[in-house]
């Protein structure tokens, strides 16, 4: 990347990723609730798990890389 992303950029990117960690929680919440109200096998919840993980991990990884381009910004 040609001179990082600008501060508007990314506090899109910042946004972005604070919506996918709330609704991750919120649809795993609901997917427990609903699993077991409807239920549906452990298997299933094990697999809203590992949605809800993989999701965290993208979150993660992209927190990662904002503050990276923070750091390079300011120094």
């Amino acid at each position: 990347m040609t001179g990082g992303l600008t501060e508007q950029q990314q506090a899109r990117k910042g946004r972005i990723v604070a919506l996918v960690i709330a609704g991750t929680m919120l649809l795993w919440i609901a997917a427990q609730f609903v699993g077991r109200a409807a239920g549906l096998p452990g298997r299933y919840a094990l697999l809203f798990d590992f949605a809800a993980i993989a999701a965290l991990i993208w979150a993660l990884v992209n927190i990662f890389q904002i503050w990276r381009g923070r750091q390079g910004t300011q120094g």
